[in-house]
């Protein structure tokens, strides 16, 4: 039996990711279920799939969590150092799933097993990407990626030479706020970026979608796992959500991933890798569809998508400070604090606040620095100084 761990377990990738597992519950020995609020979902997926431990990041919920497992055989514990121990029990697979910085560290711990990270959670790259493929290399275990995007240029990838890509091409839907005015942005509200066309997903990275933040993350994302150059990297609008990512080789030819927008394609492949298993998603049908779009994303309705590149371009801590900005930016919007709009400002402004420090592109990085300017970038980018 495989050996196997779901860090977020109660968010979409998570609950995607059980789903997966519980079709074939005899071939997996679940070890670690982690999630946050949603303790009733937590303990009855760890029960409906005898985990070993539960672990719910927040403190205070640790006693709603031991009398939801009461009797089940499985064991409750809460907290930063409990994701930690969790991490640190042995396993052959682990889903890193966690939203935001906070899954950084347990996905770094998971990997001294020496087994395979399936790595949903974008931001560990974005931050810390040169920490987390070192850390990879040192223990002889294989980072896989699940967000749709990255999955599907590591398949177009299998059997190429690295030195044959001319060009990674990351699609994005343009979000639920694609077709409105320019003028009308600043009015949208949470509820209004928080509702996506085409994918299933949670609240924060369906407002990301909306912003194409979490686009940006994935173009710097790409930079960092594949070892891609930021001129070698674009993102298109591709509103049909069916056509993921594309690579172009140096004869010209593109090979492309198309697949209906079901987060199970990527986390089955990650799942049953190398192998190909049979999934429960929906097969195209090439003439229903009838079309494919693309478009140039609009810089004045996406200035995420600058950021992101110079981001890429300056390296260093910048990824760090991009992604904590962006983060206590968007708990700003869903506070109702700022407007939609104000979020790449006020990111921008962080950014800049860094620009010329030296702390900003000190070599080696190490997790304590990208901890230390990820709470500092968060409140600065919080405070009325920022506005």
């Amino acid at each position: 039996m495989r050996r196997v761990s779901v860090f977020g377990a109660t968010g979409s990738i998570g609950q995607n990711t059980l789903d997966l597992i519980a079709r074939d519950a005899q071939a997996y020995d679940v070890i670690a279920l982690t999630g946050a609020g949603n303790i009733d979902l937590l303990a009855a997926d760890a029960i409906r799939l005898r985990a070993e431990v539960a672990v719910t990041a927040d403190e205070t919920r640790l006693g709603q969590l031991k009398d939801a497992l009461s009797g089940s055989g499985v064991e409750a514990a809460a907290g930063a150092e409990a994701l930690l121990q969790a991490a640190d029990r042995p396993t052959d697979w682990c889903m890193s799933a966690i939203v935001g910085a906070a899954g950084l560290a347990p996905g770094l711990r998971a990997l001294r097993h020496g087994g395979t990270l399936a790595l949903a959670n974008k931001e560990s790259l974005v931050c810390a990407g040169p920490i987390l493929m070192a850390e990879a290399a040192r223990y002889g275990a294989r980072i896989l990626p699940v967000d749709s995007e990255h999955s599907a240029v590591f398949q177009a990838l299998v059997g190429e030479a690295p030195d044959a890509v001319e060009k990674i091409i990351i699609t994005g839907s343009g979000g639920g706020l694609r077709d409105w005015p320019l003028e009308r942005l600043p009015s949208a509200k949470p509820e209004d970026a928080g509702s996506h066309p085409n994918w299933d997903m949670g609240q924060r990275i369906t407002i990301d979608s909306a912003s194409m933040f979490n686009k940006g993350m994935e173009l710097i994302e790409t930079k960092e796992f594949f070892g891609t150059p930021p001129g070698g990297i674009e993102t298109v609008i591709h509103p049909q959500s069916l056509m993921h990512a594309l690579v172009q080789f140096r004869d010209g030819a593109l090979m492309a991933h198309l697949g209906a927008p079901d987060m199970r394609h990527a986390i089955g492949y990650a799942l049953h890798w190398p192998e190909r298993r049979d999934l429960p998603v929906a097969r195209l049908d090439l003439a229903t569809v009838g079309q494919l779009d693309f478009l140039a994303p609009d810089p004045a309705r996406y200035p995420a998508i600058g950021l992101a590149y110079a981001v890429m371009q300056g390296g260093g801590l910048r990824g760090a400070v991009f992604n904590a900005a962006k983060e206590a930016a968007l708990d700003l919007f869903l506070d109702r604090q700022i407007a939609f709009t104000d979020m790449a400002r006020r990111v921008d402004a962080v950014l800049n606040h860094y620009e010329g420090q030296s702390c900003l592109d000190a070599a080696p990085i190490t997790l304590d620095m990208v901890q230390d300017i990820d709470r500092e970038a968060r409140a600065l980018t919080r405070s009325d100084r920022m506005a």
